[in-house]
């Protein structure tokens, strides 16, 4: 569909190269909160962070269908690494609502760039002569440890007042900062995805230029490519769906090697030839490989229509963020199964059960594949008017 020169099953196996760095960090990552600065370096050497820049800023510019399944390899090992994974490259969209000499400054310049940024516009913004000064505090900046440029979504301020945008909500730009000017809050004590390092940053009256505030999603986009035209916020629900997905096929690889060598106390049998393990396996590959099916192929539909040069409506952009929703409600099911299957030997630290049990309920939680999508898409497909900005 899209030219590329990056051949995606080689750069699978580049991805899949890393599994050995990954797990001999896991224990690590879970102290610190965060990705360690040396398996950030050797992620980004190896071009996670650059699979969705653009190649005419020396990026892969990846197709996303093979882009997803890299964010399942890495986070079949560990959520959290794939989660920094999904956002650092994600986030090299944001090139294409810039104009090509900011674009340059920020994602060509440094090969190895990661940048990391919050989408809930949690700033403010004064207009003030050539950009805006910011003031903000943006909760969950996966990966900001690691991030040579720091983003937070904020609202246009004038005169006390948001200002409204033409479809009646307040207008807003993602505002765009060297690390440098920001400060990270050590916020991120939490259940799951503990070593994503998702901390707060915050700026106090920082002066942003226009250039570099972007209309993210919904301005003008400078780069023509499918993955730049696909619609913006199905291309991140799928990504975080993908996660998760990943995740809950690692959590029963797992299970299923456990199975193969525990025997229940006082018994001579192993687990896997129990009939209730049996179905739970069953129940749980089924589930996955349904939730994933459906995700995938509405991406597919979706990402061919884009290539051909349609326009994509309302109920696309509905089918492909239910389809996120229901992929990641399925991995979270199949992970259960599996953990509730293992008993105590899933709650040891040691056990990568207990790890993706805890982070899948972590992500389950994002607002891009949050329960209430499925209301939104519900009323698309039943032809129920509404407004829903972020489709």
């Amino acid at each position: 569909s899209a030219m590329n020169t990056t051949h995606p099953q080689t750069f699978l196996e580049t991805a899949r190269s890393l599994a050995p760095q990954i797990e001999a960090r896991i224990a690590q990552m879970e102290i610190d909160r965060r990705l360690p600065a040396e398996l950030a370096q050797d992620m980004a050497e190896l071009g996670i962070f650059r699979l969705m820049i653009p190649s005419s800023l020396g990026g892969l510019e990846m197709d996303l269908i093979p882009a997803l399944h890299v964010f399942e390899e890495i986070s079949q090992i560990d959520g959290s690494a794939g989660w920094c994974a999904m956002i650092g490259a994600t986030g090299g969209t944001t090139s294409a609502f810039l104009s090509e000499e900011v674009a340059r400054e920020i994602y060509a310049s440094d090969p190895n760039v990661i940048t990391a940024g919050a989408i809930a516009p949690y700033g403010q913004a004064q207009p003030t002569d050539g950009g805006y000064r910011v003031t903000g505090r943006w909760p969950f900046n996966s990966g900001c440890q690691h991030s040579q440029w720091l983003m937070g979504t904020s609202v246009i301020v004038e005169n006390g007042q948001p200002r409204q945008a033409p479809n009646g909500y307040p207008e807003t730009r993602m505002m765009i900062f060297p690390a440098a000017e920001v400060d990270i809050l050590d916020t991120w004590s939490v259940s799951g995805l503990r070593g994503s390092g998702s901390h707060d940053i915050a700026v106090q009256d920082v002066f942003v230029p226009e250039e570099r505030a972007v209309a993210y999603g919904v301005g003008t986009r400078h780069q023509s490519g499918p993955l730049y035209t696909f619609p913006i916020f199905g291309l991140l629900a799928a990504s975080v769906a993908s996660v998760a997905t990943g995740m809950a096929r690692g959590a029963i690889e797992s299970f299923v090697a456990l199975a193969k060598t525990k025997r229940l106390t006082g018994s001579s049998r192993l687990l896997s030839q129990r009939a209730v393990i049996q179905t739970q396996v069953a129940q749980a590959e089924a589930g996955l490989r349904a939730g994933r099916a459906f995700m995938f192929q509405t991406v597919q539909d979706v990402w061919d229509r884009v290539v051909a040069g349609h326009k994509i409506g309302q109920r696309d952009r509905a089918l492909l963020r239910l389809s996120a929703c229901h992929a990641t409600s399925a991995s979270a099911q199949a992970i259960d199964l599996m953990y509730q299957a293992a008993g105590t030997a899933a709650i040891w630290d040691t056990s990568p059960l207990q790890r993706h049990f805890r982070d899948v309920h972590v992500l389950s939680q994002h607002a891009v594949i949050a329960p209430p999508i499925s209301e939104v898409a519900g009323k698309i497909l039943l032809g129920v008017e509404t407004t829903f900005p972020m489709l």
